[in-house]
């Protein structure tokens, strides 16, 4: 499975793709080696985790992006994504997460998105506003989102 855009090709992480990230030495945190664990106990969660957001140009893995879980019985899912900061202010996380939400809005079991972010993540809350996503509430330093599949 993958999700191809303009500039970029996502694959969900599973165990297959862990020598492309050992031969590009990409470390951007534990998200992607705790969901390809994970997997390994439960492969119902192939989807909903960590996907790698690669490059096509050059197949440089730019970041992931993904869902911290799979639908929950409200049917939502919460997206996040974290990207390299060489390849920040390129569009590749908007492009990344559009794609995400329309794939996930696509099936019938996800009618609602949500995310949250640091109030002082300017890039991130860009992001979220670019894809449609509408703030809920403040809550500390944090902001929670949601998007609805109604509303896409």
């Amino acid at each position: 499975m993958k999700i191809e855009t303009e500039r970029l090709t996502l694959m969900p992480c599973d165990s297959g793709l862990i020598k492309i990230m050992e031969k590009q030495g990409y470390d951007n945190g534990p998200q992607s080696l705790n969901h390809i664990n994970e997997l390994s106990k439960d492969p119902t969660l192939y989807g909903w985790g960590s996907w790698l957001v690669m490059r096509k140009s050059d197949g440089l893995i730019v970041g992931d992006a993904g869902f911290k879980g799979a639908p929950n019985s409200n049917k939502e899912v919460e997206i996040g994504y974290g990207f390299l900061e060489s390849c920040w202010h390129m569009g590749y996380a908007t492009e990344a997460v559009e794609s995400l939400v329309t794939w996930a809005f696509n099936l019938s079991v996800v009618e609602r998105i949500i995310a949250e972010t640091k109030v002082e993540n300017i890039g991130s809350i860009r992001v979220l506003q670019k894809v449609g996503m509408n703030q809920l509430e403040k809550k500390g330093d944090m902001l929670y989102w949601e998007l609805r599949k109604v509303d896409k």
